[in-house]
């Protein structure tokens, strides 16, 4: 086997965001583009030669192109053997799961999540670590750096593999074993929840649901998850076969983008009791009751709240964490079970470390990922089998046990606007103008409404004790409510405003008052604070969720 160096010159910007590089499918496809960034995590690596490296993705356009290019310079870089996903697919938590049962080296994940795909959509690509969760910021700065100085990367001469058959080949020194995606996944699966139980309720001629995968990589998985191995009637799973351009949708579960499973939930001459979906990747997820949206957050504190109901969890948890943006409502249900709860930054690489000490068992974040220790990254699936195992214990509609942890815990009235595809110079002088004015803040009353700190969240991992800055700017009034201002980092042009808002409701009577309604004054908080009109030109967010 030779090894071909080609000569090559370093592209700007190629920083890893919140869950790696995003681009434009046009930018990831200029020559030498990808051959650099994938080198750059070679460089970055110690000690790969003759181990395993897990490879897959989403199914999104180039993702075929490029497995084989990597395949390719996986070769040349030593490894003994690559795990590659039958027709190169896997989903981020099967990718995570393969990776800690194989005990392979690490994994390399092609995706760009629940962001837009196509021709003209997103590419993403991101290395896991050998625990099975994102690589670390120290990791991903030091590829980084490799990407600003890199002069050649490195590959061999040979055909394509062929990806659509389960088997063995090799690439020169290098065995490709092609595996089944969802084999291993499925498996885990089985392991934590009561299976017979859920197939039980599936069974019931009164319970219906609906599972959309939004064209993405999770219909595979709930095909032989839900309608095989649990025995849903065919058709439970709808868009379920993964699209080069997710079928000209948006594989972003929420009710902007999954409005036809919601209007579905809504109309009582559909049948359904239930319903899910999840996203390009399979590692977020929408939970649906009869005309009733499930928000992420609500979703966290009830499956917090009820594990002693599921087998994997009945033992105990050992904490929880939550990013901080995410509402404060699981934050109760620690409280009341007598356990930690940490706040880290937006990020599954932050809550990988608490879940390797042992100190958190179940995770989320208000994007729609909830998760747990089985894996090292939010998962999809593993929602929706969750929340089917509760009701079929409890056997209570969704909407009904949302309603009843209200009355328990208190309502945690939130929601987040986005304003999408912002320039990025009027972004950035949005959030600097909050910053330069936190000290101002503190103490003052807006709108009649008296803010007790401003902050911009910084944070300390217990397990490492590296320090995260500049994490979103906070501020809490004196009644518990709160407005968070943050940029995303998973777009890959301009930039996307995220504002959350957050206020607690303990009075029963006032829990059904409609979400934007009962969050209006801080609304206004939010946009006489930023002045977000008048810096980006925007009249509204994109979306609302």
């Amino acid at each position: 086997m030779k090894v071909i160096s080609v000569p090559s010159t370093p592209f700007p910007g190629q920083k890893p965001g919140t869950s790696g590089l995003r681009k434009k499918v046009t930018v990831f496809r200029q020559a030498r583009y990808l051959e650099n960034f994938v080198q750059a995590i070679f460089d970055t690596l110690s000690g790969q030669q003759g181990k395993t490296l897990v490879l897959g993705g989403d199914g999104r356009y180039y993702n075929d192109v490029a497995i084989q290019t990597i395949l390719r310079m996986a070769a040349a870089a030593g490894f003994g053997r690559v795990l590659v996903g039958r027709d190169g697919i896997l989903s981020t938590p099967a990718a995570s799961a393969v990776i800690r049962k194989r005990q392979a080296f690490g994994g390399i994940i092609l995706s760009a999540s629940h962001n837009p795909g196509g021709e003209d959509g997103d590419f993403g690509i991101k290395y896991n670590l050998a625990n099975g969760g994102p690589a670390n910021e120290g990791f991903t700065e030091a590829v980084y750096q490799r990407t600003r100085e890199i002069r050649a990367y490195h590959t061999v001469e040979a055909p394509d593999i062929d990806l659509g058959r389960i088997g063995e080949l090799r690439i020169g020194d290098l065995v490709v074993s092609v595996i089944d995606p969802v084999a291993d996944y499925a498996e885990l699966l089985e392991s934590l929840f009561d299976f017979e139980r859920i197939a039980g309720l599936l069974a019931r001629p009164d319970f219906r649901m609906r599972f959309d995968a939004m064209h993405a990589v999770n219909g595979p998985y709930a095909h032989e998850i839900l309608e095989r191995r649990l025995g849903a009637p065919a058709g439970t799973v709808v868009n379920g076969t993964p699209l080069p351009d997710f079928g000209g949708g948006h594989p972003d579960p929420n009710p902007v983008y999954a409005a036809e499973l919601v209007a579905a939930l809504a109309d009582s001459r559909s049948g359904l009791s239930f319903g899910a979906a999840s996203d390009g990747d399979g590692d977020r997820n929408m939970i649906v009751g009869r005309a009733f949206v499930v928000s992420p957050s609500d979703s966290l504190a009830v499956i917090a709240a009820n594990h002693a109901l599921i087998p994997g969890y009945a033992g105990g948890l050992a904490g929880v964490a939550r990013s901080m943006p995410t509402s404060c409502a699981v934050d109760r249900v620690a409280r009341e079970l007598g356990i930690p709860c940490y706040e880290t930054p937006t990020g599954w690489k932050y809550f990988g470390s608490l879940l390797d000490a042992g100190k958190a068992t179940i995770c989320g974040e208000e994007s729609s990922g909830t998760g747990s220790s089985h894996v090292r990254e939010k998962d999809g699936l593993w929602a929706v089998l969750y929340w089917l195992n509760i009701l079929a214990v409890r056997d209570t509609p969704a909407d009904v046990i949302v309603r009843q942890h209200w009355q328990h815990f208190g309502r945690n009235v939130y929601s987040r606007h986005d304003y999408e595809g912002i320039e990025t110079g009027p972004a950035d002088r949005l959030m600097d103008g909050l910053r330069s004015r936190l000290p101002q803040l503190a103490g003052s009353l807006v709108k009649d409404m008296r803010i007790a700190t401003a902050d911009d969240f910084a944070y300390t991992d217990p397990v490492d004790g590296s320090r995260s800055e500049r994490q979103g700017i906070r501020i809490l009034l004196d009644d518990g409510s709160r407005v968070v201002f943050r940029l995303s980092g998973t777009g890959t042009e301009g930039a996307t405003l995220r504002v959350y808002l957050e206020r607690f409701v303990a009075d029963p009577g006032c829990h059904e008052v409609p979400t934007q309604e009962a969050l209006a004054p801080l609304i206004g908080l939010a946009e006489g604070v930023a002045q977000i009109a008048a810096l980006t030109g925007r009249k509204g967010p994109d979306v609302i969720s």
